[in-house]
């Protein structure tokens, strides 16, 4: 970086500014190639962390935490959760309860109660069963064909621990 006198003449200074702002602009440019998996930077730390990532790494694959793209999926997280949370709760509602705690429902019954909420209760339940909430046959459920398929819901959601303790506290 150049440093120039504080003894140069007033003319000269609008022209100082600018380069003074274009070095800062170069040097932020230059950091962010640093990270920048695409860039041929021979900073060998990075391109080593790069070319060979640890795949074991809790953070591999995920965005850099505190940047846009973070905030953004932890953002689009919470509000799917939210979504399973209440699909769960229209299940209570429209299901009917068994002695064991669970309830259970038909697709058909969810489906033609949940319309008028959403139209991604199939995208809802398949989340919901990857979180071992609920637990219907087959892989996917469709209108008509599969309005008689029991979909069961282990526990309210106001009974679940696990929502409870990371989820429920949001909701409330």
């Amino acid at each position: 970086m150049i440093h120039f006198s504080a003894a140069l003449p007033m003319a000269d200074r609008p022209v100082l500014a600018g380069i003074s702002r274009w070095q800062k602009f170069a040097k932020t440019h230059q950091e962010g190639q640093m990270i920048n998996p695409f860039h041929d930077y021979e900073d060998a730390r990075i391109q080593a962390r790069l070319i060979n990532p640890d795949l074991e790494d809790e953070d591999y694959g995920m965005p850099v935490q505190g940047s846009l793209t973070y905030i953004r999926g932890q953002k689009a997280g919470e509000h799917i959760t939210g979504e399973v949370i209440e699909l769960c709760k229209n299940i209570v509602e429209v299901g009917d309860r068994h002695e064991n705690g669970q309830y259970t429902v038909t697709f058909g019954k969810l489906f033609k109660t949940y319309e008028t909420i959403s139209n991604k209760v199939v995208g809802m339940l398949m989340r919901a069963r990857k979180h071992k909430l609920v637990h219907f046959a087959g892989e996917m459920l469709y209108q008509g064909r599969d309005d008689d398929v029991v979909i069961t819901l282990f526990k309210a959601p106001e009974e679940d621990e696990r929502i409870k303790a990371k989820y429920w506290k949001r909701q409330k």
